[in-house]
């Protein structure tokens, strides 16, 4: 599979170790299965479509926050600034609301003060936003401020904004090399292995569950409920319960369940064990709450109904009904973990997105996200990003090795 490119590359770019474009990583690797899609293996190239010393990059954070957003802004500036010679690098302000002059903000100059430090914050120092960009008054803004290079951090909606920045661009004659980071804290991307910040998230999450476990233990019938991120897919959940070991049930979106079933299941570990810690993803459940299809947020996602607060109080209306007195201690962490600084594991992995995107970028190479798969950086074309996403195999590993560690059964049914 080829990856979209501006032309073909003049300019040697004098670095010592290169790769070329021939290079490619299947999309699977087990043995007797078909390999599939055919990526380009992402790293430098001995020849670059832009001239360093003429060159203009902006930077754009998109959506929701992620722990890393900062670590991804200071490599992928110190990689332009170090590694190519690049100087002129800007910072969009307030995610794509900031392409558009309309909103009077107005970009940053990136230098090496400006990303000194960040990278130990969480948050973005450039600001985010959710929602579409008029795509037009973009683009117009950024042939007039003379940027060649964008780089976008976000998710699916960020990715495929980028895409239509991209043609946008193709279809003036502006050679404009739109590069995607992939951003999600749920780990939920097709075509990448893990996303930054995602352990980061888990290792915030676990000690939200230690804390619920020591209240349900210190407390005669303590149930401790902990709701994690996960809209559809349950991956911080349960990585989380797997890193705790302190779990007793979970509940993700993709395994559904009776509310009648899992009650029984909890009564029935009440009266044995006197105490329970319990972990949601916050996309669980949705088909027992009335469904909220027509409301989205500014991002065109469909807005969930809250699983955990529903599940508090289904919880104790039971226990009540039954006469077994039980407290609850209800926790949502979200803010908390998501707005985290990245930890080591989640540093290294952002360093290494940004680079392989400034590598991709300097080549030519436009209207492509950095992937991760096998253990290496591939260059996946937006178009392949948009409408697929990762879940949890009930049938696979993840989800057997959260059973093994909760002793709760397959299903609640």
């Amino acid at each position: 599979m080829d990856t979209p490119s501006l032309g073909p590359a003049h300019f040697a770019s004098g670095l010592r170790h290169t790769i070329g474009d021939e290079v490619r990583i299947p999309e699977r690797i087990e043995s007797g299965r078909e390999p599939g899609l055919m990526f380009e293996v992402a790293g430098p190239r001995g020849k670059l479509f832009f001239d360093p010393k003429k060159t203009r990059a902006g930077i754009v954070t998109c959506g929701g926050l992620c722990p890393g957003l900062n670590n991804v802004i200071r490599s992928l500036f110190l990689e332009l600034y170090h590694g190519y010679g690049v100087t002129e690098v800007l910072g969009f302000r307030g995610g794509y609301a900031g392409l558009d002059p309309a909103n009077a903000t107005e970009p940053v100059a990136i230098t090496p003060e400006f990303v000194e430090g960040i990278h130990r914050k969480g948050g973005t120092i450039l600001g985010t936003s959710r929602g579409p960009v008029d795509i037009g008054r973009a683009v117009d803004n950024l042939i007039a401020r003379g940027v060649d290079i964008l780089f976008t951090v976000g998710g699916d909606g960020t990715q495929k904004g980028a895409n239509a920045l991209y043609q946008e661009a193709s279809r003036r004659g502006h050679s404009l090399a739109v590069v995607g980071v992939p951003k999600t804290i749920d780990n939920d991307v097709a075509f990448v292995a893990r996303t930054f910040g995602f352990f980061s998230a888990v290792e915030e999450a676990v000690k939200v569950l230690d804390r619920a476990h020591t209240e349900a233990c210190s407390t005669p019938g303590g149930i401790g409920l902990v709701k994690l991120m996960g809209r559809h897919a349950g991956f911080i959940t349960v990585g989380a319960t797997v890193a705790s070991q302190d779990v007793n049930f979970l509940l993700i979106p993709e395994v559904p369940f009776k509310l009648e079933a899992f009650l029984a299941a909890l009564e029935e570990r009440m009266r044995n064990k006197s105490h329970a810690v319990i972990a949601v993803a916050e996309g669980a459940g949705q088909e027992l709450l009335r469904a909220q299809a027509d409301q989205h947020d500014a991002s065109g996602n469909t807005k969930l109904s809250d699983i955990g607060v529903f599940l508090r109080e289904r919880i104790e209306n039971h226990f009540k009904a039954v006469g077994l007195p039980v407290v609850m201690r209800y926790f949502d962490p979200s803010y908390l973990v998501r707005s985290s600084a990245a930890n080591c594991e989640d540093a290294l992995l952002c360093d290494l997105f940004a680079r392989n995107a400034v590598h991709a970028a300097m080549a030519g190479k436009t209207g492509v996200v950095i992937g991760f798969l096998h253990e290496r950086f591939i260059h996946v074309p937006i178009e392949l990003i948009a409408g697929r996403s990762k879940r949890i195999d009930p049938d696979g590993g993840w989800w057997h090795s959260a059973l093994a560690t909760t002793g709760q059964p397959e299903r609640f049914e």
